[in-house]
């Protein structure tokens, strides 16, 4: 077993295509298949089941793709700290749920590095491809909220995956609207009084769940639902149309501009948080990522900071 074998699982298992893996490390296709098949071989496991999509990792290989993703964050770190006469980019990765904050602390955290080599990468996703993520150590961390609703349910997956789970802050549940909506004006609505209206939420995938969902309440039942993948959609969702979402209160730019904030008659608040691989040894970077989290947080005065 090398590293450069286990490189290449993890590249393939990204790109979920070795053609579209070699080509991204500028590799064989050839070489690629041939290092994983001797690696399968040699550790008697099948890694990837194919077909002429592309490949999937099996059961076998998700455990594996997790001691890789150690294995070569190690060595990364390892050559970094020895190697000093060697140029090495910096890396970070977020798996986070649909919110601002998590993208201006990662837009601070870029621009701090402005000067430096960097590889960074966001991904705005469902919920389980957060924590998959971070168990499998493709991201680094993930953003994300409980409340009474979801927290056994997510906890037990969180120590399913190995992940530890910090609070960052508490909020009351808001109801976005757009600024023309019949609602707009109220200082507070209840659950009953959105009943007439569709509601808005973020899609999550083959692992949806009422417990998965990124909005509070989701498992209420309602007659009209728009689903959808991003946060454009959403903003111009409620600019356009009577309908609503439930989240934290805490407005992105981009949707301050015809979006208001209603809080939701109800004792139900969020806890939005981070989780880590318990075995992840965080990086300077990583550490400066969470701190801008709590600083972009600070600056808002709809929340409670932890």
């Amino acid at each position: 077993m090398t590293l450069q074998q286990l490189r290449y699982l993890i590249a393939v298992s990204e790109y979920g295509s070795i053609n579209a893996a070699a080509h991204s490390l500028y590799a064989s296709q050839s070489n690629l298949s041939t290092a994983i098949k001797e690696l399968e071989r040699e550790l008697d496991v099948t890694i990837f089941t194919r077909s002429n999509r592309g490949v999937t990792l099996t059961n076998d290989g998700a455990e594996l793709l997790a001691y890789a993703r150690q294995v070569v964050e190690q060595a990364d770190m390892m050559e970094e700290r020895y190697m000093r006469g060697r140029s090495k980019r910096r890396q970070l990765a977020v798996s986070t749920q649909h919110y601002y904050f998590s993208l201006q602390a990662f837009i601070n955290v870029a621009e701090s590095c402005a000067s430096e080599q960097y590889d960074f990468t966001l991904r705005e996703c469902a919920t389980g491809q957060i924590v998959e993520d971070v168990h499998t150590f493709r991201s680094d961390i993930g953003v994300l909220y409980l409340d009474n609703f979801n927290t056994s349910v997510l906890r037990k997956a969180f120590d399913n995956a190995d992940l530890s789970f910090s609070p960052l802050f508490n909020a009351s549940v808001h109801v976005f609207v757009g600024e023309h909506h019949p609602l707009a004006g109220k200082a507070s609505v209840s659950l009953k009084e959105l009943e007439p209206y569709p509601r808005y939420s973020f899609e999550q995938g083959p692992a949806s769940s009422f417990y998965y969902s990124e909005e509070p309440f989701g498992y209420l039942p309602c007659d009209r639902n728009i689903r959808f993948t991003d946060r454009g959609t959403l903003t111009n969702l409620l600019t356009s149309f009577n309908g609503y979402t439930v989240s934290t209160g805490v407005l992105s730019s981009e949707m301050h501009a015809g979006i208001v904030a209603i809080p939701l008659q109800v004792d139900e608040s969020m806890q939005v948080g981070y989780v880590m691989h318990k075995q992840r040894r965080p990086s300077d970077l990583l550490l400066s990522y969470i701190e801008e989290l709590h600083n972009v947080i600070a600056e808002n005065p709809t929340v409670d900071p932890l």
